[in-house]
């Protein structure tokens, strides 16, 4: 596989951007006329449909009421079936320490821009700060700048790529990684469960409690005079397996596309997760019975943004299919196999592209 060194143009920061007071975004932010939001119709398409996605509370799992136990695990199996994405509360995480993550980014996306470019990222790993996606030249970019940094497994594992600034903001993405780990796992179980197999049966088509990786992305969306042109983050469907996402509470952004190929915005619960699923699980482990629903992000002309994606994936090197348990006459294997290495490889050259890899690796009948 190669591995490419370098962005094929000059990085521009898209906060640089947005601090200069511009009236009108550069051409490479304008999405082509059938990919633009729509802030201001009325018609079906309008993003300001809004949504709540199912909010379902994980302490009904950890009581001794069999029945309230059932009706959690049912909940979790339909969102996963139906829509891929729910909203979980009672998750296990302190509210405080949320917070403390979120202001701790917010204040690093905020340090002079000097500082942050210590830490600048290249497509070689994507670790560090960054501002794109893919490798393109040329592309239309989104509105956004971010940070990627690897959690595991611990060969992947590299302080120095973490932001040193501000002050102990390594212990607290530490604690909060550590925290965002467990509950994959107890999710892993569950979606496994829900699936008629044993519960270790997806840890273990990842490669294990130790070989899985836990990476997070923390997405910095600055305002933008000309929402309706633009977009944070462009359609897809994640690459990896789950996705654990800490939006911002105070503006609503995350897009879903419904049934109807509608684009609806997400209401948020106070202090809830947003829990989706990847690819993986969708083609190579569940045949398609779990749902990886394309989802946008939307910017905003007076307010800033900011989110921390937990990404939960396969060891890079195992091959990925659908469990031979999930196959039957009716339902045969979907997918081809592949690894996630070579398939996270589509998004990390060519950048967010709707479904286009996961159909690319439909099985022939």
């Amino acid at each position: 596989m190669s591995i490419i060194q370098d962005w094929p143009e000059p990085i521009v920061r898209v906060q640089s951007l947005s601090e200069s007071n511009l009236r009108a975004i550069p051409n490479r932010y304008v999405k082509p006329l059938s990919q633009r939001p729509n802030i201001n119709s009325h018609n079906k398409h309008n993003p300001h449909t809004t949504t709540t996605i199912p909010i379902i509370d994980l302490g009904g799992l950890y009581t001794d009421d069999i029945t309230l136990q059932a009706k959690t695990l049912d909940e979790i199996s339909k969102a996963c079936r139906e829509s891929g994405f729910f909203q979980v509360v009672n998750h296990g995480m302190s509210t405080q320490l949320m917070d403390q993550a979120k202001a701790t980014w917010k204040e690093f996306f905020h340090l002079p821009m000097e500082l942050k470019n210590m830490h600048a990222n290249s497509p070689k790993t994507y670790e560090g700060y960054g501002s794109r996606l893919g490798v393109e030249k040329g592309a239309i970019l989104d509105w956004s700048d971010y940070y990627f940094l690897h959690y595991q497994p611990s060969s992947l594992k590299d302080y120095t790529k973490w932001p040193s600034l501000p002050l102990h903001c390594r212990d607290i993405i530490e604690d909060y990684c550590k925290e965002m780990v467990k509950l994959c796992e107890s999710l892993m179980k569950i979606l496994s469960r829900n699936l008629g197999l044993e519960e270790d049966m997806l840890q273990n088509a990842f490669g294990g409690k130790e070989e899985s990786g836990g990476c997070l992305r923390v997405n910095y969306y600055p305002k933008c005079p000309q929402p309706e042109l633009a977009l944070g983050l462009s359609p897809h469907s994640d690459p990896g397996g789950l996705t654990i996402l800490l939006p911002d509470e105070q503006v609503a952004a995350l897009q879903v596309r419904g049934s109807d190929d509608a684009w609806i915005t997400v209401e948020l619960a106070p202090h809830a997760f947003i829990v989706n699923i990847g690819d993986q699980i969708q083609k190579m482990l569940s045949n398609s019975i779990y749902k990886s629903v394309e989802h946008r992000v939307i910017v905003n002309p007076a307010n800033e943004r900011l989110s921390l994606a937990f990404f939960y994936n396969p060891k890079g090197d195992v091959p990925i299919e659908p469990l031979k348990e999930l196959e039957t006459v009716d339902s045969p294997a979907l997918y081809l196999s592949t690894t996630f290495d070579r398939y996270r490889q589509f998004i990390r050259t060519q950048g967010p592209r709707s479904k286009c890899q996961i159909e690319e690796l439909k099985s022939p009948r």
